[in-house]
């Protein structure tokens, strides 16, 4: 009896660890503005290590479930539970003139006064469709736009034509253009994969990062100058997501980074997904607390 007793014991005790670990991660993504939206099924995950206060985190992920469990055609079409279709009544593709440069970017929300900004920066091969499909990476771009519609902002996924100065420049303009037609309202850059070398840029463009509220990188290259930026400067808040097993760019430089800006009292958060690929942090980084992340940090 007193054996049996301690196997059900220690049986509670380990459910209250799991649960406790998935609602922390829950708990966190709500401190901010951001409405929730679908929260069940996009922040609901295990946390296997939290560092930092919480900043520093390991999410568990497996491929198996967060692909195939989560897709009708795995890294096609996600299950229809995870979009709301709606959205794209407010969604449209425009040609910008802005700065003198020409730019094809994606807009879903109003085009004036929008209560923030949300900009896209898509990796290699990409274009502003990648930003804005619905059914691939598991729904996370849909997801991404009905909160941000949701909250009164706006999205802009634009196509990048240059990783370097040239696109660099369009987006600064786009940056510039968004902040002006929002009336001053935060504009936040998001960049994955090779679009990070955009964020790079705008991070060294002192006259960009003054339209700017904060940054969020996805399976980007690793910036070891980045502390030394006008962004950094002005402690915009830089928001981290990286797959462990990504072969492109190795999350352990991109760690050393977000520990040098932590280590300086810099606001930045690090989301490690364990055994996660190089694509991982598009398809699971929980939009929400990284939007609420950046609003509402102070510097």
């Amino acid at each position: 009896m007193k054996c049996r007793m301690s196997t059900i014991d220690f049986i509670r005790r380990s459910m209250v660890v799991v649960l406790m670990a998935t609602w922390s991660s829950t708990v966190f993504a709500q401190e901010g503005p951001i409405a929730p939206y679908k929260d069940d099924l996009f922040s609901q995950v295990t946390v296997m290590q939290t560092a930092d206060g919480g900043a520093y985190k390991v999410i568990d992920y497996q491929e198996m479930r967060d692909i195939n469990g989560r897709d009708r055609e795995p890294e096609r079409h996600v299950k229809d539970d995870y979009v709301s279709l709606g959205v794209r009544r407010v969604q449209e593709n425009e040609t910008l003139q802005i700065s003198g440069r020409s730019l094809d970017v994606t807009r879903v929300g109003p085009q004036k006064a929008a209560a923030f900004t949300v900009i896209f920066i898509h990796g290699r091969g990409g274009d502003r469709r990648l930003g804005v499909n619905d059914y691939t990476f598991g729904g996370n771009f849909n997801r991404l736009k009905n909160l941000a519609v949701g909250s009164g902002g706006i999205y802009y996924s634009p196509s990048v034509i240059s990783f370097g100065d040239k696109g660099v420049a369009d987006i600064a303009a786009l940056i510039r253009y968004a902040f002006e037609q929002s009336s001053g309202r935060p504009v936040i850059l998001a960049c994955a994969s090779m679009g990070g070398f955009i964020c790079q840029g705008i991070s060294r463009d002192a006259e960009a990062v003054r339209y700017m509220k904060g940054m969020a990188i996805l399976g980007g290259p690793p910036d070891p100058q980045l502390a030394g930026t006008p962004l950094a400067k002005l402690k915009l808040p830089i928001y981290f997501a990286h797959g462990s097993a990504d072969s492109v760019y190795k999350a352990d430089d991109e760690i050393a980074i977000y520990r040098k800006l932590r280590q300086a009292g810099y606001p930045t958060r690090y989301t490690l997904f364990q055994t996660g690929s190089h694509g991982t942090p598009i398809r699971m980084v929980d939009w929400r607390e990284v939007l609420n992340f950046i609003l509402a940090a102070k510097k």
